[in-house]
């Protein structure tokens, strides 16, 4: 449903908030919190109705809550003092007072087809309580929707709304069936089982055309927080199945006679989900300029080209500067169309923080993490931010915050190494070893500066042949590397970095590393 009030339009589908043609930024509970009123807006909302719908029940502060009302009535831009569209009325609550029109999503279900320009569809049906205790059909359904809304997020990905999925919910369907009904080529089934301190979900991905399996997954956690719990599970099952479903759009793009701009981008992501080594880059890129060629406009594509560019200039140990330059104009002109794409807000703040402008790469990840709270990655990049403002103290723990979101990521060598690194600038030497190593065993197409770090590290250990060994490892993808050039390739000019990198510096002159 969209629903057009002032010069804004609210679509609870596409869960997008648009002034004129243009998205509006705004974080997830903020939006909830305008649809809710919006809704609801032939009465007043008491503060309890807001938190049992927004937080599900979760005791919240005052403060929390007046924050997220004034980012809604920011977003929509109302104040505080003006309240032209939510209306405080003390000690009450608050009502929605503009006039709203309701008019259908801008992308509907229509007979047996999606009008989604051939985006892959999705449906999440209500998973099953197989627990004895009907008092867990309120977690079950948490997780449903928390599944679906984080799985709307994802590029390229149309999911219908909740509303219509739990018209399904405890009927035996045919998912062919529900394929057709919805229009969708993919349907999300799955099931909660409380065994008694455990918790253990299966959802399984059902190509609807066909009824074939694509993917299957169970979790097996320890119930601790149960609301806690429902959105890691959300953010677990999203992460993973995103994964899934460019795999699988990517096999039936490769197998489309005449493949448009998007069946390219999907193809390109699939090369780019396996990693950051330089064959999985090349191999990524093309796909993404052929999609350009054929639609200048897909914005998906475009930051797909964007990702390349930066993992490239990032894994460079010297001359980035030149290519972190042409890719920041690249993001800027991204995030000036679509101003709310956190995968591009994040790009940007990478390439902030490897051109020693770590604060505002941080706050730029941070906004991507308001647009999309499992954007994983986005945690680790944090930390390699705070590693370059002499707080590598901090580091872990968003690094741990990233495997918690994702623990089998592909980009998990990466965040091995940036733990690392953590460690070695804080002179922690064993641990950076155990970080280093685990990278190396999770891909073995290593950026060489993980062999040099390591190097240092081993030779602050006294571990001399096995620090040359690692320099030679290093030298070999980096035959001209010096200290000299770890020196001038400082991300940082933080005095307390620059301090800490003088240690590296003399490991690595101790494990053989040439210093001119």
């Amino acid at each position: 449903m969209r629903y057009l009030f002032d010069d804004y339009s609210l679509d609870t589908e596409r869960r997008e908030l648009c002034r004129g043609a243009g998205v509006v930024p705004i974080a997830p509970q903020a939006f909830d919190l305008i649809a809710y009123l919006i809704r609801n807006r032939e009465r007043v909302v008491t503060k309890d109705n807001l938190v049992d719908v927004i937080w599900q029940g979760r005791a919240i502060s005052d403060v929390a809550l007046t924050t997220c009302l004034n980012a809604a009535r920011k977003a929509v831009g109302d104040s505080g003092d003006g309240q032209r569209l939510i209306k405080t009325f003390p000690r009450k609550g608050v009502r929605f007072i503009a006039p709203v029109r309701e008019a259908p999503a801008t992308i509907t279900v229509s007979g047996s087809s999606v009008l989604t320009s051939g985006k892959p569809s999705l449906v999440v049906l209500p998973f099953a309580n197989l627990s004895p205790d009907p008092a867990q059909d309120y977690f079950v359904d948490g997780v449903t929707e928390s599944l679906t809304t984080d799985l709307s997020r994802l590029a390229g990905v149309f999911v219908i709304g909740r509303n219509t999925a739990f018209a399904y919910r405890g009927r035996h369907v045919d998912l062919k069936q529900v394929g057709r009904e919805l229009g969708v080529r993919y349907v999300l089934e799955g099931s909660v089982q409380r065994v008694e301190t455990r918790m253990r979900i299966n959802a399984q991905l059902i190509d609807a055309e066909t009824g074939n399996h694509v993917w299957a997954e169970r979790f097996d956690k320890q119930i601790a927080d149960l609301f806690d719990m429902q959105d890691e599970i959300g953010a677990r099952l999203a992460n993973q199945l995103g994964t899934e479903l460019v795999t699988a759009e990517a096999r039936r793009a490769a197998q489309a006679p005449h493949p448009d701009s998007m069946d390219l981008y999907f193809q390109g992501m699939a090369y780019l989900n396996r990693g950051t080594d330089p064959g999985s880059l090349s191999q990524a890129r093309p796909f993404f300029e052929q999609a350009l060629r054929l639609d200048a406009a897909n914005i998906e594509a475009m930051v797909g080209m964007a990702d390349v560019d930066t993992m490239r200039s990032t894994s460079m140990l010297i001359d980035r500067r030149e290519p972190l330059r042409l890719v920041e104009t690249s993001l800027a002109a991204i995030i000036a169309r679509t101003p709310n794409h956190a995968r591009a807000h994040c790009l940007m703040g990478v390439v902030q923080i490897f051109t020693k402008r770590a604060v505002e790469g941080i706050a730029e990840c941070e906004r991507a993490l308001t647009l999309d709270r499992n954007l994983a990655t986005a945690h680790a990049w944090i930390g390699l931010g705070k590693c370059n403002l002499g707080r590598a103290e901090e580091t872990e723990g968003h690094i741990a915050e990233a495997f918690r979101l994702s623990p089998r990521d592909q980009k998990a060598s990466s965040w091995l190494n940036t733990a690392g690194v953590a460690q070695s600038y804080l002179g922690a030497d064993e641990a950076a070893i155990q970080w280093f190593r685990r990278s190396i065993e999770t891909n073995r197409n290593i950026a060489p500066f993980v062999h040099f770090f390591l190097a240092a590290a081993l030779a602050h250990l006294g571990r001399i042949e096995d620090a040359r060994t690692s320099v030679q490892a290093g030298l070999a993808l980096d035959p001209n590397f010096s200290v000299a050039q770890f020196h001038r390739s400082s991300p940082t000019d933080h005095p307390t970095c620059l301090m800490q990198r003088e240690r590296i510096a003399a490991g690595l002159r101790k494990a053989g590393l040439p210093s001119e």
